[in-house]
């Protein structure tokens, strides 16, 4: 079954292959001010549907994360990131957190939320 999602003003869409069955809220300065849920996968499970240009990309301290945006409406869509499971990047493995409050037709009250002390952990 095939996720959509995009910003507020349509520019930027996307799809994922499958709905995600949890999501996470960060504590980090970043993600607390953005206010997005992030909702987990793997590359090949997405597949942005509008040209690259219309995303921008936000890349803060180490810049190893891609935090990508609308550059019309300035929603936070989608961010692209090496694995970090082993402590260290390792970008043979990345993976994309979509902002799953920019998908349609799913129910985030359906799905746990589980929480991130990313305001103490980085």
């Amino acid at each position: 079954m095939t996720i959509q999602g995009s910003c507020h003003c349509g520019a930027t869409r996307f799809e994922l292959s499958e709905a995600s069955e949890s999501v996470t809220r960060c504590t980090c300065s970043f993600c607390s001010k953005r206010g997005a849920l992030w909702a987990y996968y793997q590359p090949a499970q997405f597949k942005l549907t509008t040209p690259e240009e219309n995303v921008a990309t936000y890349r803060w301290q180490t810049k190893t994360v891609k935090h990508n945006f609308c550059p019309i409406c300035g929603c936070g869509t989608y961010s692209e990131s090496p694995d970090w499971s082993t402590g260290k990047a390792d970008f043979t493995n990345p993976g994309i957190g979509i902002n799953a409050r920019l998908l349609d037709n799913f129910d985030l009250d359906a799905v746990p939320v589980t929480i991130v002390d990313g305001k103490n952990l980085w």
